[in-house]
């Protein structure tokens, strides 16, 4: 979306705290520029992952470093009240543990010095129908963990430098550690499931003598030395305690193919997977994911995309201004709040005394 109109509706995007609508900007320029027009351009044909790469690629040029990361991840836009579609259906949330309606996206963010940026994304279209106990049910014909290989691979094609792809439990499967491994030629520092077999020796591991992650005993700050199943090369695997919001203790069991790191630099990589999460608030939160109510698929479509340009720009405003996403916004709406008191005083015609 590199035309005026686009940039337009980004702007909007950015500056609005209600629902986003073509009539909205419309109004909001003075008439100036047709709602019509507004629908029209959410509606041609949908912005891709390539489109963003040409979107974001100086941008990446400029910051990029041979030991960034790149992190997958998906998230839910949720759309509770939007007729369903392709795109607009129900998706299993792994973090609520319950079945949400919107649209369910996954990212390929980098992560290099001060930059966060996507550079990939794809949104999860459920095209398929199959009958479950009676039900008539929907699906994405390619799984998620497929998108997931696609998006590093596209990355290495664009020639981003990394060193380390990072994704959460659900990413971390064998299949795509010896993708990462041996077809990309990167690094992985990912998270496993504590149920998750491992051997504790190569002979352990052609004699089929797995046992559970959470049932090994080893020091906290030393890594050691294990075979994951289905995985043909050796793993360092660490267990990081933290403290939970409520207090309680949790454990994060973590593996990398990088047998040179430390505890320390193992635990300090996949810290940077943090960044999706504040990503996705952003993308919800200041730059209105789910503030649209267009129900069409092309529409709800090319809005994301427009998000996501949202996003990036607030990351350069980021960067050039040294306040974060949600101090921009609040600095637009301080903004946006005087201009709406000092027009309500123009406007009152007698004072009220209590």
């Amino acid at each position: 979306m590199n035309d005026n109109l686009s940039e337009l509706y980004i702007d909007y995007l950015i500056s609005s705290f209600g629902a986003t609508t073509a009539t909205g900007l419309s109004s909001l320029v003075g008439g100036s520029i047709s709602h019509d027009r507004i629908t029209r351009l959410l509606s041609r044909k949908p912005k891709t992952s390539a489109d963003l790469w040409r979107v974001v690629r100086p941008l990446i040029r400029q910051s990029e470093t041979p030991d960034g990361v790149l992190i997958i991840d998906d998230s839910i836009s949720e759309k509770p009240s939007t007729d369903e579609n392709d795109i607009i259906c129900r998706h299993h949330d792994h973090c609520s543990g319950r079945s949400v309606k919107g649209i369910n996206f996954m990212t390929a963010l980098y992560h290099s010095g001060n930059t966060v940026l996507p550079v990939g994304f794809q949104i999860v279209a459920k095209t398929e129908y199959y009958t479950e106990n009676g039900k008539e049910k929907r699906r994405c014909p390619v799984p998620k963990n497929q998108y997931c290989r696609e998006m590093i691979k596209q990355a290495v094609l664009n020639q981003i430098q990394f060193r380390y792809v990072l994704t959460d439990v659900w990413f971390a499967s064998s299949e795509n550690m010896m993708f990462i491994r041996h077809e990309m030629k990167k690094n992985f520092v990912l998270p496993i499931k504590t149920n998750r077999k491992i051997a504790m020796s190569y002979s352990h591991k052609r004699q089929g003598r797995y046992v559970r992650a959470d049932t090994v005993i080893f020091r906290t700050d030393i890594p050691i030395k294990v075979f994951i199943e289905g995985v043909d090369f050796p793993v360092f695997l660490i267990r990081q305690v933290f403290a939970n919001k409520d207090g309680s203790e949790g454990i994060l069991y973590l593996i990398t193919d990088d047998i040179s790191l430390t505890y320390d630099r193992i635990t300090t990589i996949y810290r940077k997977r943090w960044n999706v999460e504040c990503y996705h608030k952003s993308l919800k939160q200041n730059v209105s994911l789910e503030k649209s109510p267009g129900k069409i698929v092309n529409t709800q479509k090319n809005h994301f995309f427009a998000c996501l340009c949202g996003y990036v720009k607030l990351e350069m405003l980021r960067i050039s201004s040294s306040l974060n996403h949600f101090a921009l916004k609040a600095k637009i709406y301080i903004s946006a709040l005087q201009s709406a008191f000092s027009e309500l005083q123009k406007l009152q015609p007698l004072k009220i005394t209590a």
